[in-house]
């Protein structure tokens, strides 16, 4: 049967199915009583919690926890836009470039290093298109001295056709011109 690893084990649900009977999760909120013998809960009235309100909140002293008059807190991210001939500044949200200048501002020896590691691999690209470009012409070049040799060797051997056809055509006109004065 498929049994999921430890890692995974630790982001699965527990639940009651997975272990022996009496087990109870709960939500963090501590208990309010105990199980009984025959399986029931029992209510501590000790452990309830209870809170007390004031009976008079009008004149109660203490103030709330969060002001009821406060103005609106104003964000750091905005934008300004162009209305009718005015320049409007706009609240907008947190943006990705945002969340990169914070990140770059707390690890800047990250973002340095990065830099010099890019900078580096930058340069290394440039080593290497650059002798690729001198291959690329040493070869043109070659390319360029062998057909220049195809060239030559071409006339060479057409210069040597030509010389013994011109070479058996005075053969024949001699060996004809003897004939005929024999």
């Amino acid at each position: 049967m498929f049994k999921p690893s430890k890692p995974m084990m630790a982001r699965l649900r527990l639940t009651t199915k997975q272990v022996n009977g009496g087990y109870y999760k709960g939500n963090r909120t501590g208990s309010m009583g105990y199980f009984a013998k025959n399986g029931s809960y029992v209510i501590d009235w000790k452990k309830v919690r209870t809170y007390v309100v004031p009976e008079n909140l009008d004149q109660f002293k203490l103030t709330p926890f969060v002001t009821r008059v406060m103005s609106p807190t104003q964000s750091k991210y905005t934008r300004e836009l162009k209305k009718k001939g005015r320049i409007i500044t706009v609240e907008r949200a947190l943006e990705g470039k945002d969340y990169l200048d914070m990140w770059a501002l707390d690890n800047g020896r990250e973002v340095l290093e990065q830099e010099q590691i890019d900078k580096q691999l930058e340069e290394e690209e440039a080593r290497r298109a650059a002798q690729a470009a001198k291959a690329a012409q040493i070869a043109e070049a070659a390319k360029e001295v062998e057909a220049a040799a195809r060239k030559k060797a071409r006339k060479e051997a057409w210069a040597l056709i030509t010389k013994e056809q011109q070479q058996a055509k005075l053969a024949a006109e001699a060996a004809a011109t003897q004939s005929t004065t024999s």
